[in-house]
This record gives structure tokens, sequence and C-alpha cells, in this order.
């Protein structure tokens, strides 16, 4: 279920209607319910693991947060039973209705290929998942030790979450690496006849999961009391697919408290933050994405200069209309339910050097890497040499996060090759005085194209692609008609974005849109609404981030 398709509206509109009619208990049952609906309209199949988070989530938690023992115990034990009744009904209903239902309507004439339910499509990580959650369960009632137990749950916790973020993401990945290296040095080998799906969303919800263990770990926030109030944590459906990756201590007092009414600014917001989300998707994105994949599925070698540099600039458009309008769309939804979702872009191609664009560019992970991985590295507090390791550690993973491949290893890794040179050169003193603004300027144009740099690793297939691009680039520059073409449709739908941004970056106010008149705003959406209805592409585009 896409944000820019119409059965998502229709879904939303009919969870919105029911949501103003209910009190706050009901509203989150609510919630929950279209968020497990919301994630299984992609496959049911992986809805386990949206279940299997939530479990080791609240386990964990309470293992590791919860002080009194008669109290942990009891809240343990129901947590376990409650999970163990889950996962059988879960199988027994997939068995029951999912199957059956096909065989129904092959009766009828009506063809339909059946999938495997979870536990034989990958069998070992669900029954490892298994074990694991019944032994945090197990540690946290059995062991009185309360240094001892809260370790031994976090490390369990960790295997649990990491454990099947790696299955899903990363088994093929390896396997086809093991068995090329084995055939490298003389050992026949051959790839497993196995290809694991990689769930949607599944770095998103895990982060998030990790999140929440590790603050009731470092006591910066409490379990929570419900179970159901966590379970939508985990799975609230306006950030399931592709965050932002909200924290617990900023989202679940949203979930615990009663919704606060609705203001004149949420209604104002609302829509604004939708419509924009929409235009950046479906006209930025999806168009950039014509020119994108006709350069990028070509031999290199037959590229001109000129047609790479206009593909990277293409897709840095649109994986930035892309990312960010999901995260527009998904606070504008929020904003309609009474959440406050964080913002997690402040136009990052307005960035001046590579640590304000961190500060600007996927801000709920670019924080999440700060503080559940850079900062327990050491930070910069170890000295010049062991920070610069710790950012491009922090970096090289953040590459990895986005997707198993050597070209992801390589953009992170650069971002932070990029990041200790801004550090070993950048002043120190706080006390500097302003650039004037032809330097402002001059760093902004440098900062864009390394970013562009980075980005044609990021969207290359391999390594091998993005160094012929590399070299078509610097030695093949001429003009083609293709060219020409793929250059008015870049300035024909980024020229608008960019000129609303530059505003946006000197009024310093993400929604100073809302605040104008409203006859000025009105013709801003009419421009939006007419864009969105006549530059729409035919077929619905899956956002990029999904397959992360």
């Amino acid at each position: 279920m896409l944000f820019n398709s119409y059965i998502f509206w229709l879904f939303f509109g009919l969870v919105f209607i029911l949501y103003r009619f209910l009190k706050h208990r009901s509203q989150n049952w609510l919630l929950l319910f279209a968020s497990y609906v919301f994630y299984a309209w992609w496959d049911v199949r992986f809805l386990s693991l949206v279940l299997i988070a939530t479990a080791v989530s609240q386990l964990a938690a309470v293992g590791v947060g919860e002080t009194d023992a008669p109290r942990r115990r009891k809240t343990l034990l129901k947590l376990i039973l409650a999970y163990a009744g889950g996962a059988l009904a879960m199988y027994l209903c997939y068995d029951l209705f999912a199957i059956r239902f096909v065989e129904l309507l092959s009766s009828i004439g009506v063809t339909v290929t059946p999938r495997l339910d979870p536990i034989h499509h990958q069998p070992w990580v669900f029954r490892t998942a298994h074990a694991v959650v019944l032994l945090i369960a197990a540690v946290g009632i059995g062991v009185k030790d309360p240094t001892r137990r809260r370790k031994i749950v976090l490390t369990l916790a960790m295997i649990a979450t990491l454990g099947i973020l790696a299955a899903f993401k990363y088994y093929n990945f390896f396997d086809r690496q093991l068995v090329a290296f084995l055939n490298e040095i003389g050992v026949s080998a051959s790839s497993d006849v196995i290809r694991v799906i990689l769930p949607i969303g599944i770095s998103f919800f895990t982060f998030k999961a990790i999140s929440y263990i590790v603050d009731v770990y470092r006591g910066q926030i409490e379990p929570g009391r419900r179970l159901a109030d966590v379970a939508l944590y985990i799975a609230f459906f306006p950030q399931l697919l592709a965050g932002p990756i909200e924290r617990a201590g900023r989202l679940m007092p949203q979930i615990t408290q009663p919704r606060r009414r609705l203001t004149p600014d949420d209604f104002a917001q609302g829509p604004y933050l939708i419509l924009m989300g929409l235009f950046m998707k479906m006209v930025v994105a999806d168009n950039m994405s014509s020119v994108v994949n006709v350069i990028f599925n070509r031999d290199a070698s037959t590229l001109s200069g000129f047609e790479v540099l206009l593909g990277v600039y293409a897709f840095t458009f649109q994986i930035y209309g892309d990312f960010a309008g999901y995260s527009f769309i998904a606070r504008g939804v929020g904003k309609w339910l009474g959440f406050d979702l964080m913002v997690n872009f402040r136009n990052p191609y307005f960035a001046t050097n590579p640590r304000d664009f961190w500060s600007r560019w996927h801000i709920s992970l670019s924080t999440w890497l700060r503080d559940y991985l850079y900062i327990p590295l050491g930070g910069n507090r170890l000295g010049k040499l062991l920070t610069y390791r710790n950012l491009l550690i922090t970096m090289l993973l953040g590459g990895l996060w986005h997707g198993a491949g050597w070209a992801f290893i390589a953009w992170g890794l650069l971002h932070g090759i990029i990041l200790c040179i801004h550090r070993a050169i950048s002043s120190k003193s706080k006390d500097a005085p302003a650039p004037p603004l032809w330097k402002r300027a001059l760093a902004l144009f440098v900062m864009f194209h390394l970013v562009c740099l980075t980005w044609l690793l990021f969207r290359a297939d391999t390594l091998s692609q993005a160094g012929q691009m590399l070299v078509q680039l610097a030695t093949n520059f001429h003009v083609t008609r293709f060219a020409l073409f793929a250059l008015g449709m870049i300035l024909f739908f980024n020229v608008p974005m960019f000129l609303y941004e530059w505003w946006l970056e000197r009024r310093d106010d993400l929604l100073a849109l809302t605040k104008v008149h409203w006859a000025v705003r009105g013709l801003c959406y009419s421009y939006l609404v007419i864009m969105i209805w006549y530059f729409m592409p035919r077929v619905q585009h899956a956002f990029i981030y999904f397959q992360f």
C-alpha cells in the first residue's frame, strides 16, 4: 500500500473517520489494527517479523528496566504466554485462512500463485528468533543479579533484532561473496539456491526496536506499561516503512497520553505536508526516474560525460524527492491523527559542509547512528585518530544499513572520508566571523557536487559501473540529443523546488508557506495540484527507501 496510491487514501479516509469517533484507548487499538493491515497489504507473511520485533522489545525492556522482581517476573510470564499464543495463532490462521482462500479462488477458476508461509520460507531464522525470545524471558525471570541480568538480556535482544535484520538483508550478499572467494582459491562451490526476500521496512522498525531497548537500559525512559502501546510504537503505519525513525522517548508519550485536539495549525500544516510530499514524489522523483533509468541501464562505455553528469544530477533530485516526499506525507498524516513526527529533512542541498549536510539529510538516521554507534565507540573523546576511526566505522555501517553491496559500503566509506577531511581542516573557533556571501555560495556549490559524487556510487549497480561512468565523465564530455532532453527535464521539474527551498532557507522556517496570506497559499497549492495531476506517472513507482 503506497502513499501515492488511491487505495491508501481510501484506507486512511476510513481510518480517520472511525478514529474521530473513538476515545483514546480505542484510538490506539484502531491504529494498531490499521498498522498491521497496512504492512500485511504488502505481504502478510512478514507481519510476523513486526510481531517478533515487538515481543523482543517489550521482553527486553522489562528485563532490563523493571526493578521490582515480582512484577518483572509476572509481566514477563504474561508476555511470553501472549507471544507463544500469538505465534501459534499466526501460523494456524495463515494456514486456515490464507491458503484456504487461495484454494477457494482456484475452485472458481481464479488462478493465484500461493506463497509459502514464513516458517517454510526461512525456517532457521524464525526458529532461532523464537528460541532467543524464550531465552530473554527465562533470563529476565530467573537471573537475580540485576547487573548480570541486564547485560545478558541486552545482549540477547541485540542478537535477536540484528540477527533477523542480517539474515534477511545480508544473507544473499554474503552467500555470493563466500562462493566467489572459495572458487577464487580453488575450492569448488555453488551458491545456495535459496534467495531470501527482503521484508519491506525491516531496517526502520528494527532500529526503532533497538533504540527503545537501549534507552530503557540507559535509564532514559521507563519500559512501556502496555504491550499494545509498544506494539503501536513499533508498527505506527505512517512511518513504518521508511521512517522517520522515531525514538520511544518522543513518540511513546504521544501514544500513551490522550490525543490533543486538532488545532488550526494541524489542519493548515497537514494538507501542506501531504501535498508537498506528493509533489516531491510523483512530480519530481518519478519524472527524474525516467532520466536516471535510461542512463544507468545503458552500457557505461556508450555514455557521454555530459549524460553521466545529468544522470547523477537527476538521481540527486530523484532520491531527495522520493525520500523527503515520504517523510513529508508521513508527517502530514501524523498531524491529522494528532501526532507530531520529527522533521527528517531540512533543505539538505543547501548544506555548506559535510557536517551541515548530515544535520539536514535523513536526520532520524544520522542522529540514531550518532547516539547508538558513534558516541558508544568513543565519539571525539579519545583523540584525533580514534575520532577519525569512529567516523569511518559509523559511516561505513551507515552505508551497509542502506543495502548489501560493495557500492553501498563504498558510499558510506566515502562519506566517512569526507567527514574526516572536513574535521581535520575546519576551524575549531566558535567565534569565527561568518564568511562572506561568495564563500558561502562556493562552499554550497562544492558540497552539492561532493554529494552528487557519492550518489553516483549509491545508484550504480556495481563499483565497476561507477568507475566506468567516472571515466566517461572525465574523458568523453560532449553534448548529445538525449542530454539536452534530460537537461530540460531536470530544469523544468527541479528549478521551482530549488527556488522555493531557497526562500524557505532565507525565512529559516520549513512551514513558512502555511503562514503567508491565504491567496498566496492558495496559488501555491493550486500549482502543486496541477503539476501532480498532469505530470504524475502512468505507473505507480514504489518509494526507493522501501528496499532499505
